[in-house]
């Protein structure tokens, strides 16, 4: 399980996946469906995901398949980006169409 970052441009997104990277084709072309088409995507502890969204983090969890997935943890940007601070994301993964 990989737990990310994603900073848009309309506002920040945490989000969870059960792909072996915080972002690859398959995550990009979800993003792009959703009309998400530049980014930056940071790696995130998934213990510190699981300990500051407590309940909302196992609920989440539940609904992922044993395939490879993609859910949204939290898409409220401004509560998404103050939740982990700059010292505890990974390197930034940029993208853009």
């Amino acid at each position: 399980m990989k737990a990310g970052l994603l900073l848009t441009g309309s506002g920040a997104i945490v989000y969870l996946t059960s792909h072996t990277s915080i972002l690859d084709e398959e995550i990009i072309s979800k993003l792009d469906d959703k009309g998400i088409h530049k980014f930056i995507a940071y790696e995130i502890p998934v213990d510190e995901a699981e300990r500051r969204y407590g309940g909302h983090f196992r609920h989440v969890m539940m609904d992922l398949r044993e395939t490879n997935d993609f859910r949204i943890l939290d898409h409220q940007g401004a509560r998404a980006f103050s939740m982990f601070s700059f010292d505890e994301l990974g390197a930034p993964v940029y993208h853009e169409a």
